[in-house]
């Protein structure tokens, strides 16, 4: 936008159609209200971690140590995603006019990379098992992996509700949710193997999980790459945003049309619009409640330009 404000003759200095009401704050609900489940999610699963790393070591049981390794980067996710949410409250300051809220599209992406990590490892470890079997511990490997799944699907419980409207969230869901998966894959093989002394079930059953992680993180991975490339988020209809603008009384053409995301849960646009007669506060407003409305766009800024000529207005199908 910078490279069209020497028309600055041309344009009305009132062209910033902020929605005021909103505060800088109410799209950022989804975060704050989730510091309970990440404090109950970091607690049972830190607890969980160290379960299985004793029982794992008495019971001679590499299954529930490589359990155990792959519960603490859940830990690991769980506080990064945490932190997010609450560096997304922040105040603005300094060279971070926006705060701190694009930090939870980082811990989306990391908790994404962190769940590749441990399914690689989880992965390696079956695919050794699979050359040479070994021996599991199978009453104490079912009752510790059944207490994980009661852990780890309550955790996903918690943030089950929030998975749909923050990237962020979704990220902590699917890593609980992955979590369950794997104990309960877990008690099924060691049942398995203490009634048919098949070993090679262990690894298998490993491999299966591995194969289900990695689906289910490939959306919250691309998602979170998409954010941090700042392209607009999930869902965003960019023709209909420019039908409903070019759809305004007095505008002739758009252009230089920009949507992305602040943070997991907010979006911004930014629009010049081509309006001979010009504009006055209450369109720009009527304008940014409308966006907000129709397409959950927080912070709308709208810059007028009364003469088409100025260089780069373009026709309405053109639009950029």
């Amino acid at each position: 936008m910078g490279s069209h404000d020497h028309h600055g003759g041309h344009h009305h200095d009132h062209s910033h159609g902020h929605d005021h009401d909103h505060g800088g704050h109410t799209h950022v609900h989804a975060p704050a209200s989730f510091g309970k489940a990440f404090a109950i999610g970091i607690s049972l699963n830190t607890a969980l971690v160290v379960a299985e790393a004793v029982y794992g070591y008495i019971g001679n049981s590499t299954a529930l140590l490589a359990d155990a390794g792959h519960n603490l980067s859940d830990v690991l996710g769980l506080v990064v995603a945490w932190c997010a949410s609450i560096a997304a409250r922040r105040a603005p300051s300094g060279r971070f006019t926006y705060g701190l809220r694009a930090s939870t599209i980082l811990a989306a992406l990391a908790n994404a990379v962190f769940l590749l990590v441990a399914t690689g490892a989880i992965g390696w470890e079956a695919f050794l098992r699979l050359r040479e079997p070994e021996p599991v511990a199978g009453i104490t490997v079912m009752v510790v992996a059944g207490i994980g799944i009661l852990i780890n699907g309550f955790t996903a419980m918690l943030f089950a509700r929030g998975r749909k409207d923050d990237i962020n969230i979704e990220g902590a869901y699917l890593h609980m949710a992955a979590d369950a998966a794997v104990s309960l894959g877990v008690v099924i093989s060691a049942a398995l193997i203490i009634w048919t002394g098949w070993l090679w079930l262990d690894p298998v059953t490993s491999l299966v999980i591995c194969a289900t992680i990695l689906w289910s993180t490939t959306s919250l991975l691309r998602g979170s790459i998409d954010m941090s490339m700042a392209a607009a988020p999930r869902g965003t209809d960019i023709a209909a945003i420019k039908i409903l603008l070019l759809g305004r009384p007095g505008v002739t053409a758009i252009h230089d049309l920009h949507v992305w995301p602040i943070s997991t849960t907010e979006t911004a646009l930014t629009c010049h619009l081509v309006m001979p007669t010009g504009a006055g506060d209450a369109f720009l407003m009527e304008t940014a409640r409308m966006l907000k409305r129709s397409h959950r766009i927080g912070h709308t800024t709208l810059q007028v330009e009364t003469h088409p000529d100025n260089g780069c207005a373009l026709a309405p199908d053109d639009v950029v």
